[in-house]
């Protein structure tokens, strides 16, 4: 009777084990790709690059949304980076990518320039990359709800930065509790939210929210600021001294971008 009762004990929490990891896998992955350029050379293979081989390669191995970003004229780095966002449903998906792309004559072909690129004229001076994983609050990116033209839109891209994994945990807690609550009230459209996995200036977490243009979204963190559920969590004191970081990016999408 024992061992029946054992037995079943041991099989529930194994259900419940697969249960939560099932859950978690349902959460996107996502890669962000940096690009530091020197030159509007360098810029224009890379939109030659990015449009007309990698996006529609992309696609072509499911990922249906692929963003592509570059800082607003008033950025100090304008013109020197462009940012691609990748998302992905798992990491064996993120990891097969390129491999795929190596078998895909169509993608070798439209991509040639910038794939035997010399090496005193590269695409890019740097690479950068983080790999993240979807916050449980929005387990999945979302597409922008703006309907303007796109050269007007401001998509801030924020990375907020802890003093410790514990801080971190919590700052990763506070979003999940409410505040990206808050960011959908305000009609912000977030794109994503996520923890990253693997990167520059860890630990830390990051997000896209979207405006129709600067005016929107200086008045979206206003209201922001003065939001009685914000006002309620900002001073708890196990959301104190969470973030030691700010570092905000104003981007806008560029017109092959899909989000």
């Amino acid at each position: 009777m024992k061992r029946i009762n054992y037995l079943s004990l041991l099989c529930i929490v194994f259900s419940l084990f697969l249960s939560s990891s099932l859950y978690a896998q349902k959460r996107d992955f996502y890669e962000l790709r940096t690009y530091h350029i020197e030159n509007a050379a360098q810029e224009a293979m890379l939109d030659d690059y990015l449009s007309k081989a990698f996006i529609p390669a992309a696609h072509k191995q499911g990922i249906a949304k692929v963003g592509v970003f570059k800082p607003i004229e008033s950025q100090p780095n304008a013109g020197k980076a462009v940012y691609l966002f990748l998302p992905f449903k798992s990491m064996d998906e993120y990891l097969a990518l390129e491999g795929k792309l190596a078998k895909d004559q169509t993608y070798l072909t439209a991509g040639s320039a910038y794939i035997n690129a010399a090496f005193d004229q590269p695409p890019y001076k740097r690479m950068e990359t983080s790999i993240m994983q979807a916050m449980t609050g929005q387990p999945k990116f979302a597409e922008s709800k703006l309907k303007n033209d796109k050269k007007e839109r401001v998509y801030e891209l924020r990375s907020y930065e802890a003093a410790t994994e514990r801080l971190y945990k919590q700052k990763v807690k506070m979003f999940n509790s409410g505040e990206m609550d808050i960011f959908s009230r305000l009609n912000c459209s977030p794109i994503f939210y996520a923890e990253t996995i693997a990167g520059a200036n860890m630990p830390n977490l990051m997000y896209m929210t979207t405006h129709e243009n600067m005016e929107v979204r200086n008045e979206h963190w206003k209201q922001f600021g003065a939001d009685p559920a914000w006002a309620g969590m900002k001073n708890l004191p196990e959301y104190q001294n969470t973030v030691s970081r700010n570092d905000t990016k104003l981007l806008y999408p560029t017109a092959y971008s899909d989000l």
